[in-house]
C-alpha cells in the first residue's frame, strides 16, 4: 500500500476505533494509580544515575524545571518533597540496601503495568511456561528503560546549557531577532528527545517484534501530540487551577491528571503504530516469551472465513 493522504486518513480512522475499543481511560486510570507509588523511586534512580555526571543538585533542578513547565510551580514543589521524603542519604547500610531494592521494585512496576496495557493493544499475551523468567526479563527491561530516561535527561541538560550560552551570545551580538530561531531549534531538539523516548518504549515494552520503521512513525506522531497537549494542559493548569480545592493532596491530583493524559496519548500512539505496521505489511511477531491472544486468533479466523465466503461471489461475478 502506498503512503498518501487517503491511506494515512484510513490509518488514523482505524487507530481511533481501535483506541476506543481498547478502553484507554480505564487503562490510563490503572497506570496513574501505580504512578503515585512508582514516581518517587523512578526519579531518585534517575537522579542517582544522571547525578554522576552533572551532580544531583543540577539534576534535581532540571527535573523541577521540567515539572514546573508542565504542571506549574506547586506541582514542582510537591514532586521535590516526594523525592526528599524517599531519600536514603541518612539511612544505615542495611536500610539503604532494603530501600534501594524497594525503590527499584516500585520504579519498575510502573513500566511493568504499562507493558500489560501495550500488550493488550498489540493483542499478545505472555506464554504461561516462561512466567518467572519473563518476570525477571521485564523487570530488567524496565530498569534499563529508567537508565535510558536518565541518559535522555543528561542530553537535555547538555543541550539546555549549550542553548543558554548560544542565546546569550546571539542576544549580545545580533539582538533579539535571532532568538526566535534558537527557540525553534530548541523545540525541534526537545521533540527529537521525546520521540526517541517513545520509540524506545514502543520497541522494548510490548511483547512483540516490530520493525523500527513503524516504531519511528508512531513515536513521532505521539511526540507531536504530547507536545501539543503539554502546552494546552499547562495553560489549563495555570488558568483553571483544578486542584485548588484539594489542599495538600493537590500535587497528587495533578500527577494523576498528568499521567492519565500522557497514557491516553501513549496508547493512541501505540495503537497508531500497530495499525500502521499492519496496513503497510511490516513484520509483526510475538516475542519468544509471548503468543497471540485468543481474541486476535478469533479475529483472524473470522477474517479468513469472510474472505472464503466472498470468493464464490467474486467468481460468479467474473463468470457472468
Amino acid at each position: 500500500m502506498r503512503v498518501n493522504f487517503k491511506s494515512i486518513w484510513r490509518v488514523l480512522k482505524d487507530t481511533s476505533k481501535g483506541w476506543i475499543d481498547s478502553d484507554p481511560f480505564r487503562e490510563s486510570a490503572v497506570i496513574s494509580y501505580y504512578a503515585i507509588f512508582s514516581i518517587p523511586g523512578l526519579l531518585i534512580i534517575v537522579i542517582w544515575v544522571a547525578g554522576i555526571f552533572f551532580g544531583q543538585e543540577a539534576v534535581r533542578g532540571e527535573i523541577g524545571s521540567q515539572v514546573g513547565d508542565m504542571m506549574g510551580p506547586t506541582a514542582a514543589e510537591g514532586v521535590e518533597s516526594l523525592i526528599k521524603s524517599a531519600a536514603l542519604d541518612q539511612s544505615s547500610m542495611i536500610m539503604k540496601i532494603i530501600g534501594i531494592g524497594t525503590l527499584v521494585f516500585g520504579a519498575t512496576t510502573l513500566f511493568f503495568q504499562l507493558q500489560k496495557s501495550l500488550n493488550n493493544i498489540w493483542d499478545v499475551q505472555p506464554v504461561p511456561e516462561s512466567n518467572f523468567r519473563k518476570f525477571l526479563y521485564d523487570r530488567a527491561y524496565s530498569l534499563g528503560l529508567i537508565m535510558v530516561i536518565a541518559f535522555l535527561l543528561l542530553i537535555t541538560l547538555v543541550l539546555s546549557a549549550l542553548i543558554s550560552v548560544v542565546s546569550t551570545w546571539i542576544e549580545r551580538n545580533f539582538g533579539e531577532y535571532l532568538l526566535y530561531l534558537v527557540q525553534v531549534v530548541n523545540f525541534i531538539l526537545a521533540l527529537g528527545i521525546v520521540t526517541c523516548l517513545f520509540a524506545i518504549m514502543f520497541k522494548v515494552l510490548p511483547d512483540v517484534e516490530v520493525g523500527w520503521r513503524s516504531v519511528w512513525v508512531g513515536a513521532l506522531l505521539t511526540a507531536v501530540l504530547f507536545s501539543i497537549g503539554k502546552t494546552l494542559l499547562g495553560l489549563y493548569f495555570g488558568v483553571a487551577d483544578p486542584t485548588s480545592g484539594f489542599g495538600a493532596a493537590g500535587t497528587v491530583i495533578l500527577v494523576i491528571m498528568w499521567v492519565n493524559y500522557t497514557c491516553l496519548i501513549l496508547f493512541f500512539g501505540a495503537e497508531f503504530t500497530q495499525v500502521f505496521a499492519r496496513k503497510y505489511f511490516h513484520r509483526i511477531e510475538p516475542s519468544k516469551h509471548a503468543k497471540w491472544s485468543a481474541n486476535y486468533i478469533l479475529h483472524q479466523q473470522q477474517l479468513e472465513e469472510a474472505e472464503e465466503g466472498e470468493k464464490p461471489e467474486k467468481q460468479a461475478q467474473a463468470d457472468s
